[in-house]
């Protein structure tokens, strides 16, 4: 029985990595392809990629979609490692489960619900203020920033719960100050959990279409809400040229924070 368990859960694992990458992999072989229709090879080409990186829409629009997520990715570990530092080591305050609740909310809120709302406090907030005068990259970040702070404290979260405080308490023993600990101890300690929070938000911001096009003016369209409104029109094999690079660089970033995180855990 158990040797009839581990042999379906492996044909299960193997069916499962096949539906997940399969798709992936025609992506990238019919980016070579000369010919325009995706059903039919015709000969190794890189037609689409010069094609590519003609298209001056296409490219801008991933300029601004790398950079929102960059920065985006950046605020929301900052912000989102010392939410879960406070929800973990504060034990007891007032309004902790408020402060719990608002920080997590966007881990089960519709993304049309996040993008509608935060488009109507941006209204508000011009009303009032005077900014933004127009909406673009600024609400963008600040959009994308806030449904990864869910992401990244609930990673770290879990990291910090995990984490022998008898390291800290020998520090603090010492002589060391709270904050001498955090940056010399427990940072370095929690920093795998914070570059896998890093990697997810990054990919959140990148992969956004809906919340995007609620809070994206003119001047900041970013490359999911390009690629989405040329689908409209039919497949174009530049976007399969496109997939191809943005997999190829993900997958190194990846490769990268695996060898990172490896190194700090030895």
């Amino acid at each position: 029985m158990t040797g009839t368990s581990s042999r379906s859960l492996k044909v299960i694992l193997v069916f499962g990595y096949a539906f997940l990458y399969i798709p992936l992999l025609i992506i990238v072989l019919f980016s070579f392809n000369k010919a325009q229709l995706m059903t039919t090879w015709t000969e190794f080409s890189l037609k689409w990629y010069r094609a590519l990186f003609s298209d001056t829409v296409m490219l801008r629009a991933a300029w601004t979609s790398l950079r929102i997520a960059a920065i985006s990715a950046t605020i929301a570990i900052v912000l989102g490692t010392l939410a879960a530092v406070t929800i973990v080591r504060f034990q007891r305050f007032r309004g902790k489960a408020i402060f719990t609740g608002l920080v997590t909310a966007p881990l089960v809120m519709p993304d049309i619900v996040t993008g509608l709302s935060l488009l109507l406090l941006f209204v508000a907030i011009q009303q009032l203020t005077g900014w933004p005068q127009s909406r673009g990259v600024a609400t963008v970040i600040i959009a994308h920033t806030t449904l990864a702070i869910a992401y990244v404290t609930a990673v770290v979260q879990v990291r910090l719960t995990e984490f022998d405080r008898s390291l800290e308490e020998a520090a603090l023993d010492l002589g060391a100050s709270p904050l001498k600990v955090f940056f010399v101890i427990t940072l370095p300690l929690i920093a795998p959990a914070v570059a896998v929070g890093w990697l997810f938000a990054f990919a959140l911001s990148l992969d956004d279409v809906v919340i995007a096009s609620f809070v994206a003016g003119p001047g900041a369209t970013t490359l999911p809400m390009v690629i989405f409104s040329s689908l409209r029109l039919g497949m174009s094999p530049t976007i399969n040229a496109l997939t191809t690079i943005l997999i190829l660089f993900l997958s190194l970033g990846v490769l990268a924070a695996a060898i990172v995180i490896h190194k700090t855990r030895r």
